[in-house]
């Protein structure tokens, strides 16, 4: 055993490497990493050690070039039911704004990771939890998933970004109204409102993000990673900044060895085999 004081265990079977944090379970799976964050017994609440422990799987991400997809889920019957209030309650203005903005600067960098990113959201994703989801590019949900906005009735705001996320997810209106009032919602609501993609059965929920991360990871991985970033950059810039940047990473694809062997595959009617290069 070795690596971080906090990284409990570290092994590989099979093609499977599996990490243990203290508050995290990691595992990958060819290549799609598994992020389970394993607090049951709090609901997977977010305190200081579950942030680190997520700083520290987030390094590994970045640092991975195997890595063509992540799925973010929690244990037990919660996904994550929101910051750790016993943590809160006594910080001041400076304790609050430093923990805002470190829990801020977490959910951009797994928002910032170039591959696609999945939150199976198999219950509560309330306060930070609703905002982690919001950090990923999907949000798949079990039919006993709830999200919610509630900070205001603890006399704080969304402290994670979420009052910048949520209505960029479902718009301004709609976020105002979860926001202001605190309201939880279900899973069938939530996908009425585009806050999530897909719903499932609670035993289906992994196996079909197992499957959407598989249909991504198939692709060239580079495509992928390029048009994650037209998307991503181009919904801050005006419509003919967004069409510029899509123009030239599309014009950079051609610089690379999967557009060879993509389209090569194409006209040789077998499957491609991507070597993101």
């Amino acid at each position: 055993m070795g690596g971080s004081p906090s990284v409990l265990h570290y092994i590989y079977c099979r093609k499977e490497a599996i990490h243990m944090y203290q508050t995290i379970h990691y595992e990958k799976q060819d290549n799609i990493a598994i992020v389970t964050i394993n607090r049951p017994e709090a609901l997977n609440a977010l305190n200081s050690t579950v942030i680190t422990n997520l700083e520290q799987v987030v390094t590994t991400l970045e640092n991975d070039r195997d890595i063509r997809c992540m799925i973010l889920t929690g244990a037990g019957r919660s996904f994550v039911a929101g910051a750790d209030i016993g943590e809160q309650c006594s910080l001041d203005l400076d304790g609050g704004r430093r923990w805002g903005q470190r829990g801020s600067a977490l959910m951009r960098r797994i928002e910032k990771l170039e591959f696609p990113t999945i939150a199976a959201v198999n219950g509560f994703a309330l306060g930070g939890g609703c905002e982690l989801a919001l950090s990923c590019d999907i949000i798949l949900a079990s039919e006993k998933a709830k999200f919610g906005q509630p900070e205001v009735g603890l006399g704080i705001t969304p402290g994670f970004s979420g009052t910048q996320r949520l209505p960029r997810r479902v718009g301004i209106a709609k976020a105002k109204e979860l926001i202001f009032s605190g309201r939880m919602i279900e899973a069938d609501e939530a996908k009425e409102i585009g806050l999530v993609n897909v719903v499932y059965a609670p035993e289906a929920l992994m196996d079909g993000a197992l499957e959407m991360a598989k249909s991504f990871a198939k692709n060239a991985p580079i495509a992928v990673k390029y048009a994650k970033a037209c998307i991503d950059r181009g919904m801050q810039m005006d419509i003919d900044g967004g069409i510029a940047c899509e123009n030239e990473l599309f014009a950079m694809c051609f610089a690379t060895a999967d557009q060879k062997e993509g389209m090569g595959a194409f006209l040789e009617k077998r499957t491609a085999a991507f070597r993101n290069r």
